[in-house]
This record gives structure tokens, C-alpha cells and sequence, in this order.
């Protein structure tokens, strides 16, 4: 067998928590060869990204190796100087990490970004040196590469910005790039386009990639070999067909079967047709252009542009579509949180957007919004009972203290928590865990409604499935009504009795969820539906 590109061997990570040392990762061994691409999944926590922090020697502060190799072509990288270390990192081994916009510099261009790491590992300088990088720029697919040297991270889009993040992990010619959740939380279109890009300069320039990520989709569109990680330990490794034809490994085959898919849809039968309990008519949201001296408005960005649909009790309704499409802004809008230009919203046969003072609070205390990421939507100095009981003091204010913790403890068991979960602090939590803290929050002022913006788009698919299976289950027990936002079809089809799909504002197409997702009549529909990764075997 030849000499593979990287050999980890036996690789142990720990990290000190209060004295105690804590085991990341424990024994863990792989190889990749040249030009292969290298799939290392496992949910949030199982030691994935220690890993590939361990072998380029980044690991934060508390972190150590204490056993194992790393070697590089034969080269053991754990006894090269820190000196020798820099000049592997990015110039023989590229990185790109899952969140482009905590990675790049907001003040400085990208074209500038690119052009650090280019001189640093190629000692290019002036016209050739910015040649390389629109080269680069132009590489990866970004549209315009002349003009976009000079743009600000801020000015592109999420999969824009995704695309600079591989250009400047390409940029020293790597033999090997690590890609650590690269598609996490981008669309589905998005999605494919990186995935594409991925693979398209691993086999142009022949470089081996090491994909780290908990979404099998992804997995089963690049990978050639894979390994499933748990609790720091590598439990099985296979190549791609044999992964998902004949799973070994009892945790591999619950990963596999917590995977929605969308055939779900049409399985949870249709709600009895009643009264609307949300029914918007041409509603808009425009935001003003201003130039000039005096930033006169000159024009409007139509970001929710006449949209119309009806939602009635005890159903859920998901509004579908890429990023930027207005989904987000439109369920913000109809809960007050972003002023709207027009249109009407009338709630359980009132009409919101007249209502005033007290009546409009009450109304709008009716309807709730759980978002994308529960721990920013959490204030962090709060423990969590008064994070939940934030709204109950407003709303019930004769209330006692007794009964505010029994409220408290009463909807953190609901939601699948500890009672005593409620003298802890939201870091304490689990991603999935926060997100059902926010469910409760939004649960405690027993609202009709739910906004669900994009609630499960971050996290693993067992615990993806978990929140899932919540949300079923309070439906069913309480009645709720969900505008379910998301740009992920499969878990849409879970979920969602009629599905509204969004584009540039307005909704192009909506009906009954298993007719729009099995039998799409529009084109940009059935763009996005071909464009959710496919496990084999499945739809």
C-alpha cells in the first residue's frame, strides 16, 4: 500500500475542567490517501473538530495531546517546531471553517484577506500578487472577481462569503484541505453550488479533502470514505457505498433513520378545515434606498412584496425558500418585531395591524416566535427559570413567586427538560437543549401561535429529529398553529400540512404539502426539491 497523504494514529485529546481531565477524544485512528475525499461525521460534541484542531496543533487554551502521531506524508507533525508548524499550515494543509463571517476580518477587503495568505505562502507581490487572488476569487465562482477584491465581508452573501473562506484556504496550493461544517446553515441551492465547488477543485487540483460535518446529505454527495465518531471514538469506517448500504454500527443506523426525508410529507392527516386563525392579505415589507445629502428615499428593496395565505388552527404552514427570499422578514414583520408598508394581518378574527395599547399586546401575546439560534436569543446573565418566566410577569402580574416556579418547572418538563434545569445558565446547555428552553419560553404566555424561524437548521440530525417530534407533540396536545420557516425540505415534509415556497418576495407557489413537494407545477419548486441531497435508496 502506498504511503498515505496524513496517518493519524491512536490520536488522544484531553481538556481540563476543574481540575479533572476530560477525555475529547480517545484513540482515534484514519488515514487519507491523495486526491480522496475523507468524511469524519458525528454529531455536535463526539470530537470531530478536536480532531483536525489536534493534528494542525490549534487546540485552544485547557486542550492537549497526550498520545498518538500525526504525520504528514510521512512527516510526524507533532514533533516539528511551532516554526516548521506554520509553514504546513495553509501553505500544505488548507482550512475552512463553518462560519465565514467570525473568520473574516470586517474591516479589511477580501481581495486583501486573500492576498495575506497568498504572499505569505507564495511571496507573491504587487500586479502578479493581485492577479493570483482574482484568479483565485474567479476560482471559486464568485461572480465579477475584479470588482469583488475591493468588496467588505458584510457586502456578499453567506455562500459568497463561504467562497472566499476556500479561496483563502487554496491559496497556498494545499495537498490537503479540512472543511469543518462548510454547508452548515446555507440553502439548499447554496448548498450544492459548495458542494460542487468542493469537488470540482479537488479533482482539478488533485489535493485531498477532509470533510467534517453531521449532515449525511452532504456526506453522501463528496465522500469516498466514512467514519462516524462518538463520544471522542471513531465506532466504524467504510466506504461510502457500504456506509449507508450496510451500516455496521448500532449508532451509524440511528443517525441513518433520524434522517427526515421528503416522503414524509402527507403522513400527519389535515386538521378538521375551521375558521382561519391567521389570515394575511397583500401584506409588504419595503425597506427605503436613500442617496444624496439628504438621504431622500429614492426607491425601496421589496423584501415581502404582496403576500397572501391563511393558517388555520392546529396546522402548520412552512414558508420555504432560499436565502434573502423574505421568509424570516415576513414572520418577524406579522409579530410586530419589523414595521410593515402595507397589508392586513387579522388573528383569530381580529385585526392586528389596527388594534392598540393593551389590545394589541394581548393579541400579539397570542402569537410567538422561536429562532434560529437559541443561545443569542437568550440573555445570558439570566438563569434559565427567568428566562421563561420572562413574559409571565407582564401578562399575570398577580402571580405569585410559588406559582411562577411551578408555571416554570411545569413547562421545562413539557419540553423534555429537568425542573431543576431552571437554577442553570444557558452556556450549561446543549444546542438542542437551549432550543427547547426557547419553546418553553415561547409556550409560557400560552399563545394560538408559533413562528418556528428556521428552529432546527444548526443542529444534528438525532437532535434535529428530537425537536421534531416536540413540536409534533405539542401540537397535538395543545392545538398549536406553526408558521414554520425553513429552507430545509425534508424536515418541511415532516412537519407541514401546506407549504408556501418564497421567491424575491412573493410567494410563487402554495398548497397542500404533499402536492407542492411531490408534484411541484412550479419551476423554481422543483429547482429547489432537486437540489436537496439525496441519501441512496431514498427520495
Amino acid at each position: 500500500m502506498s504511503q498515505p497523504l496524513l496517518s493519524v494514529e491512536n490520536l488522544a485529546v484531553e481538556f481540563r475542567n476543574g481540575g479533572q481531565a476530560v477525555r475529547a477524544v480517545d484513540g482515534v485512528s484514519f488515514r487519507i490517501a491523495k486526491g480522496e475525499c475523507f468524511a469524519l461525521v458525528g454529531e455536535s460534541g463526539s470530537g470531530k473538530t478536536v480532531t483536525a484542531l489536534s493534528v494542525l496543533r490549534l487546540l485552544v487554551a485547557g486542550g492537549r495531546i497526550v498520545g498518538g502521531k500525526a504525520a504528514l506524508e510521512g512527516t510526524d507533525l507533532f514533533r516539528l517546531s511551532e516554526w516548521d508548524m506554520c509553514r504546513v499550515r495553509g501553505s500544505r494543509v488548507g482550512v475552512v471553517f463553518q462560519d465565514p463571517m467570525t473568520f473574516l476580518n470586517p474591516v479589511l477587503t477580501v481581495g486583501r484577506q486573500i492576498a495575506e495568505a497568498v504572499a505569505l505562502h507564495r511571496g507573491l507581490k504587487g500586479d502578479a500578487l493581485r492577479t493570483r487572488v482574482v484568479e483565485l476569487l474567479d476560482m471559486v465562482g464568485l461572480p465579477d472577481p475584479q470588482s469583488r477584491y475591493g468588496a467588505y465581508p458584510h457586502q456578499l452573501s453567506g455562500g459568497q462569503r463561504q467562497r472566499v473562506m476556500i479561496a483563502i484556504a487554496l491559496a497556498g496550493e494545499p495537498d490537503l484541505l479540512i472543511a469543518d461544517e462548510p454547508t452548515t446553515a446555507l440553502d439548499v441551492t447554496l448548498q450544492v453550488q459548495i458542494l460542487g465547488l468542493l469537488k470540482e477543485l479537488q479533482q482539478r487540483t488533485g489535493m485531498a479533502l477532509w470533510l467534517i460535518t453531521h449532515d449525511l446529505g452532504v456526506v453522501a454527495q463528496i465522500a469516498d470514505r466514512v467514519a462516524v465518531m462518538q463520544s471522542g471514538r471513531i465506532v466504524e469506517q467504510a466506504p461510502l457505498k457500504t456506509f449507508f448500504e450496510r451500516p455496521q454500527h448500532e449508532y451509524t443506523q440511528k443517525l441513518l433513520n433520524s434522517l427526515p426525508t421528503v416522503d414524509g410529507c402527507g403522513r400527519r392527516p389535515a386538521p378538521e378545515e375551521r375558521r382561519p386563525l391567521l389570515a394575511v392579505e397583500d401584506f409588504r415589507v419595503y425597506y427605503p434606498v436613500r442617496k444624496g445629502v439628504f438621504q431622500r428615499v429614492v426607491d425601496h428593496v421589496k423584501a415581502v412584496d404582496g403576500v397572501s395565505f391563511e393558517l388555520e388552527p392546529g396546522s402548520t404552514l412552512a414558508l420555504v425558500g432560499e436565502s434573502g427570499c423574505g421568509k424570516s422578514t415576513l414572520g418577524k414583520s406579522l409579530l410586530g418585531l419589523i414595521p410593515h408598508h402595507a397589508g392586513a394581518i387579522r388573528f383569530d378574527g381580529e385585526d392586528v395591524t389596527v388594534a392598540r395599547g393593551e389590545k394589541r399586546r394581548r393579541l400579539c401575546a397570542r402569537m410567538q416566535i422561536v429562532f434560529q439560534d437559541p443561545y443569542s436569543s437568550m440573555n445570558p446573565r439570566l438563569i434559565v427559570g427567568d428566562i421563561v418566566a420572562e413574559g409571565l410577569d407582564s401578562l399575570f402580574p398577580d402571580m405569585t413567586r410559588d406559582e411562577r416556579r411551578e408555571r416554570v418547572e411545569r413547562l421545562l418538563v413539557q419540553v423534555g427538560l429537568p425542573p431543576e434545569a431552571r437554577l442553570r445558565y444557558p452556556h450549561e446547555f446543549s444546542g438542542g437543549q437551549r432550543q427547547r428552553i426557547c419553546i418553553a419560553r415561547a409556550l409560557a404566555v400560552e399563545p394560538k401561535l408559533l413562528v418556528c424561524d428556521e428552529p432546527t437548521s444548526a443542529l444534528d440530525v438525532s437532535v434535529q429529529a428530537q425537536i421534531i417530534r416536540l413540536l409534533k407533540q405539542l401540537q397535538d396536545d395543545h392545538g398549536l398553529s406553526y408558521l414554520f420557516i425553513s429552507h430545509d425540505l425534508a424536515v418541511v415534509a415532516e412537519l407541514a400540512h401546506r407549504v408556501a415556497v418564497m421567491r424575491q418576495g412573493r410567494v410563487v407557489e402554495q398548497g397542500d404539502a404533499r402536492q407542492v413537494l411531490l408534484s411541484p407545477g412550479h419551476d423554481y419548486t422543483r429547482r429547489l426539491l432537486a437540489a436537496v441531497p439525496r441519501l441512496p435508496g431514498r427520495r
